[in-house]
């Protein structure tokens, strides 16, 4: 048993799995079955899924050691878990057998590379007098840990003591011990992408480490040694430098998914039931508006269903530390610095700044990811930002099934939304943006009773590529019109509220001041075809302003009527302020 060959059973997952009667566990052992699949198939015994940080990826592969190494006893953990409901069949010794999920329980021999744990013991490493003889780099000690271990063990050390194996030569090691005893090993690395983020600037390190996989992965001899390869990062591979080096991993990420996006955090179900736990007393409508809005179409076939399947997955991360303070709040921007955010976003290829600002205030902004190079270094196009960007986390993106690798970006929740908004409050062109001159010029419209330059504005943002050309012509994009045309003035003062309960029925629109009593409440009514007076009439007639009329409240009222025809493609206002209380 050791830290990188055969690990042991404590780890986080079994941790957290001892703690699930008095904590938030989600079962996602069914993944071990998929995996289980793929054992001795071929490419397919080459998986690797990229997320975004904090998305669970470090607890999925300790999971998956937990459940294979022979030097674990999990049992117990896993024996009450989805995965012991697993059936199968696979060819063993030549022979096609039906399996449990037994069948591989802690009965593999399982190397576990956590390249952020690799790393912290380097930099220690690296601070030492005494240097290992051969070991000169992060590389280069990621093998000599491995064959380190591997010289431990009474089964394996004779063997590399008489192929005379030193300190590196991780490929070398495995391939004598894959010949001599026919073992093969289930690998499994964490963080692959971390010499590619961490030492972004040293391309020969990377050159190295690409090297040192493809030494594994794309040779015959080093492939023949595994069972199974399971990478997870934040960056794809598929494209990862010229040579394509594991170009042969079946890759899963935020751009595509497929059929394992249930895998990439919480689903809505899931949500559902922590929600019905005793230690969370924050409602699910919450934790969505916080933390959902990563979606995922699945193609009906891939789930045999008759329809399209609708994936929303929530950040894992940020639903447990909600629950566990009871209040829900930016969790997520503070694990990690947004520098690479703020690189690829004052790029502004092709005008990427406005369209931060308008995803912003509510709207999508169409990319395609074909040309995506999987980096963070050699970025050229909008495309690439947005594709990098969306790897990362900062955006959500939807597709079609048979999209191919077109996709409408978005800002998927709120916890990202505050992190987008603070740091381009940050950046030095802040004020200077038209979207937000524009803000304020719509907002002083409003406020001095101008209703034709507030239609002005209005129809000017209607008319703007961030309107989408099928939902163009219904209320629904005059709604988002306001809401992003004021955003970036009434943000920090303001409240707004869609379809807001007031009088006889519900007001399309309301911002109210979070604070300020100088600041007026705006009540807005949308109309199509008809007329700006005719939405007006319906908030008097509904009496949309009653709970503001309350004793004591001598805030400012201003109602607002807005119609848009989809005949003459026109946009006419009207308003007027509330009479106060006599």
């Amino acid at each position: 048993m050791g830290t990188f060959v055969n690990p042991g059973s404590n780890n986080p997952f079994t941790e957290l799995a001892a703690k699930q009667d008095s904590w938030i566990f989600v079962d996602k052992t069914d993944f071990i079955g998929e995996t289980i699949d793929r054992l001795d198939a071929g490419d397919l015994k080459l998986i690797a899924f990229t997320k975004p940080r904090r998305f669970g990826k470090t607890v999925t592969a300790h999971m998956l050691a937990s459940y294979y190494s022979k030097g674990a006893d999990c049992k117990t953990v896993f024996s009450g878990l989805k995965v012991a409901g697993y059936a199968g069949t696979k060819t063993i010794n030549g022979q096609k057998k039906k399996i449990t999920y037994e069948e591989y329980l802690n009965k593999c021999n399982v190397i576990l590379l956590d390249m952020n744990n690799v790393n912290y013991k380097f930099r220690n490493y690296v601070r030492r007098t005494a240097k290992i003889e051969e070991v000169s780099d992060i590389v280069d000690f990621t093998e000599y840990l491995v064959i380190k271990e591997l010289k431990e063990d009474p089964e394996f050390a004779p063997i590399l003591t008489k192929a005379g194996i030193s300190n590196i030569g991780i490929n070398d090691a495995l391939s004598e011990i894959h010949q001599k005893l026919n073992i093969s090993f289930v690998f499994l690395m964490d963080e692959w992408d971390l010499i590619y983020r961490e030492y972004r600037d040293n391309e020969t390190l990377q050159e190295k480490f690409i090297d040192m996989l493809a030494g594994l992965f794309k040779a015959t001899e080093g492939l023949s040694c595994f069972s199974l390869a399971y990478l997870t990062g934040i960056l794809p591979i598929k494209k990862y430098n010229s040579e394509s080096a594991l170009n042969n991993f079946d890759e899963y990420n935020m751009l595509q998914p497929d059929t394992f996006a249930p895998y990439f955090g919480f689903t809505d179900e899931e949500v559902t039931e922590i929600c019905k736990q005793p230690m969370c007393s924050i409602s699910k409508d919450l934790l969505k508006e916080w933390y959902e809005g990563y979606k995922f179409t699945l193609d009906a076939k891939d789930k045999e269903h008759k329809n399209n399947v609708l994936i929303d997955v929530y950040n894992p991360n940020s639903v447990c530390k909600a629950i566990s303070r009871n209040n829900c709040g930016n969790f997520w921007s503070s694990t990690s610095s947004n520098k690479e955010a703020i690189r690829l976003i004052n790029m502004n290829f092709a005008g990427i700044k406005d369209d931060i600002l308008s995803m912003l205030a509510g709207g999508t902004v169409f990319f395609n990811f074909r040309s995506f190079n999987s980096n963070m270094v050699s970025i050229t196009s909008k495309d690439q930002v947005f594709s990098l960007l969306t790897c990362l986390g900062y955006l959500g993106c939807n597709g079609q099934p048979n999209a191919g690798t077109e996709r409408y970006a978005y800002v998927p929740n709120r916890e990202i939304r505050e992190t987008l908004i603070d740091i381009v409050r940050e950046q030095p062109w802040y004020n200077s943006m038209p979207v937000i001159e524009r803000s304020e010029k719509l907002f002083q419209a409003i406020r001095s009773l101008n209703a034709k330059t507030t239609a002005e504005i209005v129809g000017g943002i209607h008319n703007s590529p961030y309107v989408s050309v099928i939902g163009y012509n219904k209320e629904e994009a005059l709604v988002f019109c306001l809401i992003s045309g004021l955003m970036w003035c009434a943000e920090s003062s303001y409240d707004s509220f869609r379809e807001l309960p007031a009088g006889k029925g519900f007001a399309d629109l309301v911002f109210v001041p979070k604070s300020r009593a100088d600041l007026p409440i705006m009540i807005i009514e949308f109309k199509r075809d008809y007329s700006a007076e005719d939405a007006l009439n319906q908030i008097k007639e509904q009496d949309y302003a009653a709970r503001y009329r309350q004793d004591g409240d001598v805030r400012e009222v201003l109602l607002v009527g807005l119609n848009y025809s989809s005949e003459t493609k026109e946009h006419h206002c009207v308003i007027e302020k509330m009479p106060q209380k006599n």
